[in-house]
């Protein structure tokens, strides 16, 4: 992805307690020099170089997943907001309907009073008051009333201010809606204007330049995943000589982010939680990114973490800036498959541990859900690590 956000890494270096393999960072080191020397200064033309329109495009799609996870946060608002609003519209509803009926009821009493020639003004009085509590300081209405008269006017007072109350929440509800439906429209024009930069800037190069960035894309995943392999295997054969030095009595620490999900040492309902989490993901790969979507046909990086924990009985948050704190925090050395990878310092990015340095994630506009190294952009790129149950 960003090559950007890529730093240089030296030989033998330790991330979160785990030191990165030599050879895979070479690997990754002739990568990113691939990217470097493709067309690195501007053409003829005037035209941007394949890898400044790469570093754009990368960019570009940081800034619209980034947005998408604003847009996904205000949407989730926008929605509660107007469940609320929607509920306090219709308890206004009903209590302005509670509210004429009182109100007939005191007419009815005064006509009748009316007809039968008992006097009858200050109940029409009282009706045509600003507010009942005005007539009742000025005039005494409730000395000169009989006990059913009382408890026709209690009734009305009381849905009077009931009322009040609920019409001046829902007004507060309304002009709340209003913001964050204007902070959604915001970030979805947003994302929408991110992408649409990107797929100009990409509509600009030749089919041969699309296919060079397609291959140094494939190279950077294919180095990655060596350099995931590599760290699996070093993170064995040190758990091998950690047992053969205890005797063989040992199952392991679990410390390894190769453990598999089935270890002793994890809690076996986590463990439990995680498979189901595991194999729903599994069974999304192949389907598109698309910002914004939560399944069941495509999904973006928190829609996806979503619904593969959802599908083992945990309701996760929505966004990755909620997503990341809903769970405990553990280092990549003590990673175990079904805990959540984030990335970057806004943390806009998201994917679900599989073991041995892997991890399955949507991983942005134009893409499909895979599986791939959790160093797919660079160990520095890695956030944090969550166990969500």
């Amino acid at each position: 992805m960003a090559s950007q956000h890529r730093k240089p890494r030296s030989a033998g270096t330790r991330v979160a307690g785990i030191r990165t393999p030599a050879l895979a960072t070479a690997a990754l080191t002739s990568v990113a020099l691939l990217s470097q020397t493709a067309n690195a200064s501007p053409s003829d033309d005037g035209k941007p170089s394949l890898e400044e329109v790469e570093k754009k495009v990368d960019d570009l799609y940081r800034q619209a997943e980034s947005a998408t996870e604003k847009y996904n946060a205000a949407k989730e608002k926008t929605t509660k907001q107007r469940k609320r609003t929607d509920g306090l519209l219709n308890a206004v509803a009903q209590r302005t309907q509670k509210l004429n009926e009182a109100r007939e009821e005191l007419g009815s009493r005064a006509a009748a009073q009316y007809r039968t020639g008992a006097s009858a003004p200050d109940t029409a009085a009282f009706l045509l008051a600003d507010t009942p509590q005005d007539y009742f300081d000025q005039n005494h209405l409730m000395s000169r009333l009989t006990d059913r008269q009382k408890g026709a006017v209690d009734a009305y007072v009381t849905e009077q201010s009931a009322t009040m109350k609920q019409r001046q929440e829902a007004t507060e509800s309304l002009a709340t809606l209003t913001d964050t439906q204007s902070d959604l429209k915001t970030a979805k024009a947003t994302v929408q204007k991110k992408l649409g930069a990107a797929r100009e800037l990409l509509s600009q190069l030749t089919a041969q330049e699309k296919a060079r960035l397609a291959a140094i894309e494939k190279q950077r995943r294919e180095a990655a995943a060596r350099e995931a392999a590599e760290l699996a295997r070093r993170q064995a054969a040190e758990q091998a000589a950690a047992r053969q030095e205890s005797g063989g009595t040992s199952s392991g620490t679990g410390s390894s982010p190769t453990a598999p999900a089935t270890s002793a040492s994890a809690d076996p309902s986590y463990a439990t939680k995680a498979e189901k989490a595991l194999a729903f993901a599994r069974a999304q790969i192949g389907k598109p990114y698309v910002w914004g979507a939560t399944g069941p046909d495509s999904y973006d990086c928190s829609g996806l973490t979503q619904a593969a924990w959802k599908a083992s009985g945990v309701t996760l948050p929505r966004t990755t800036y909620d997503q990341v704190n809903a769970g405990t925090t553990v280092s990549l050395a003590d990673a175990r498959p079904g805990d959540l990878i984030f990335f970057y310092d806004d943390v806009s990015h998201v994917g679900v541990y599989t073991g041995n340095g892997m991890m399955i994630h949507a991983p942005k506009p134009g893409a499909y859900v895979r599986e791939e190294s959790v160093f797919y952009d660079g160990e520095s790129a890695i956030h944090s690590v969550v166990r969500p149950a």
